[in-house]
């Protein structure tokens, strides 16, 4: 079986809209796009690199399919570790309205997506990997789909768009696995899902 690795950047409250650009995503009136920018350097792009080498393919939603389409088949130099991947690898599409895509190697899911998702993981391969994709990704971890996180964390409050985990989401609780961090304060938390959370009343010891 393949595993599902989604990885996600986020503001410190949560939010993964238009990290990339201005222009990127400003539905919903988001004016705050392009918040990653500031902070690539290479240590974030070797560590990016680190994991896509492990990918055997990528589950995409329509929007993030739409930005990456546009970029990545521009980018030819095959010694390109991020493009060559992305270019080369099987990519899947979930959208209802999508008929094709231009993208070599793409396909459309666009039934059950949950039963979609349950057949790619039963196939042998690397790392099923969501780049993004929060509204799929919301999805997947609503019906424990996911099995490891890879949460980008950056020192930005935002205060607005969308949130990877908003209210009503189903509570989970999460394994620590690792964490890395970038020369420019980028904390990533490597976590997996570990069933639901506990609750009790702290009590406090008397000396």
């Amino acid at each position: 079986m393949s595993k599902l690795i989604a990885t996600t950047f986020l503001s410190l409250d949560g939010v993964y809209q238009g990290p990339g650009g201005t222009d990127e995503d400003t539905s919903g009136g988001f004016d705050l796009g392009g918040w990653v920018t500031p902070f690539y350097e290479e240590g974030m792009a070797a560590l990016a690199e680190e994991w896509i080498a492990r990918a055997g393919a990528f589950l995409l939603g329509r929007r993030t399919h739409d930005i990456f389409a546009a970029h990545w088949p521009k980018v030819t130099d095959p010694a390109d570790p991020l493009a060559s991947r992305l270019n080369g690898l099987p990519k899947h599409v979930v959208s209802r309205t999508l008929k094709d895509s231009p993208w070599a190697g793409t396909s459309i899911v666009g039934g059950d997506v949950v039963e979609s998702v349950r057949d790619l993981k039963s196939r042998p391969g690397g790392e099923i990997q969501v780049h993004g994709s929060g509204e799929l990704l919301r999805t997947l971890l609503d019906h424990d789909l996911v099995d490891e996180y890879r949460l980008w964390f950056f020192p930005v409050v935002l205060g607005k768009g969308r949130r990877l985990f908003p209210d009503g989401v189903v509570p989970k609780k999460f394994e620590h696995v690792e964490t890395r961090r970038t020369g420019a304060g980028v904390t990533v938390l490597v976590l997996r899902p570990a069933g639901k959370p506990d609750f009790d009343t702290f009590r406090l010891v008397p000396e």
